[in-house]
């Protein structure tokens, strides 16, 4: 290659290099300094291992169980949605996917605080039930609220993984499974879902790790009273002044993160499961 060429490369790929070095090289070599540093700047691994104090502990146990509790939920509306896109016909598919990407479309401040009106008590869902005789129910500031905001924000995460893989599938190997005796059942567990694994690591791992890590759906549909790992790092850099501790706290997230990343590697070689 030319030297020229070289250059011209190396101009054509300035921007990009600009926007990974500012907007994700420096804020994580300014995370690990603050995360692996005392407040004199010497080096502790306290912040880090600050993780296993009780109070965070629960925090980030009820955070993993509420992430995975509304990762399940959302496959399993997910994959039958997907099977259904894989048959349905192409206008009837671009109007289904139309709804459920449309939401994306409005601020996520928006979309959480359309279900505050939902699920308080004097709101639209309470509102339905008085007005059919029945007792309002306590729907807001529960965990119950909280994993259903994180259904709705991150499900098309799922679904579009899934879908993706889907349509790649062959029509000759399913009627083959067919032709062999499968039933329709052993189609969908035997062959739909083997062959589907890139899309379901893809879809979980996006709908995973941001429940994992969120503080605005559990601060708004939790009503602060339920504190989630992210609420505990969000309340550490904003109020508690004390970004040594938030990092830390961070970088143990991180790890949840690069062992998503490694599931990923591993069962989506090919990025099969990618949202688009």
């Amino acid at each position: 290659m030319s030297r020229n060429k070289q250059l011209r490369n190396l101009s054509l790929s300035g921007p990009y290099l600009f926007w990974i070095i500012g907007g994700t090289l420096i804020p994580l070599v300014m995370m690990l300094w603050y995360g692996l540093t005392a407040d004199d700047g010497s080096f502790t691994l306290a912040n880090v291992l600050a993780i296993g104090e009780p109070g965070h502990a629960k925090a980030l146990g009820q955070a993993l169980l509420y992430s995975a509790i509304s990762t399940v939920i959302c496959f399993l509306l997910a994959f039958p949605l997907a099977v259904i896109l894989r048959k349905s016909k192409m206008g009837v598919k671009g109007f289904i996917l139309f709804v459920f990407i449309l939401p994306m479309w409005m601020n996520f401040l928006l979309r959480t605080m359309a279900w505050q009106v939902l699920l308080e008590k004097g709101g639209v869902i309470n509102g339905v039930l008085t007005w059919m005789g029945l007792p309002r129910m306590r729907l807001i500031n529960t965990p119950g609220a909280i994993i259903m905001g994180m259904v709705y924000d991150f499900l098309p995460f799922m679904i579009m993984p899934l879908y993706n893989v889907m349509s790649k599938i062959e029509n000759s190997v399913i009627e083959a499974a067919k032709d062999l005796g499968a039933s329709d059942w052993q189609v969908l567990y035997k062959v739909l879902l083997p062959l589907s694994v890139p899309g379901i690591v893809s879809g979980v791992t996006m709908v995973f790790v941001p429940a994992l890590t969120t503080f605005v759906i559990s601060n708004m549909l939790g009503g602060g009273k339920i504190f989630l790992i992210g609420n505990v790092i969000e309340h550490e850099f904003t109020v508690g002044d004390n970004w040594h501790l938030g990092a830390g706290l961070s970088l143990v997230m991180m790890v949840f993160i690069l062992i998503s990343m490694a599931f990923i590697a591993k069962f989506d070689k090919n990025g099969e499961g990618n949202l688009i």
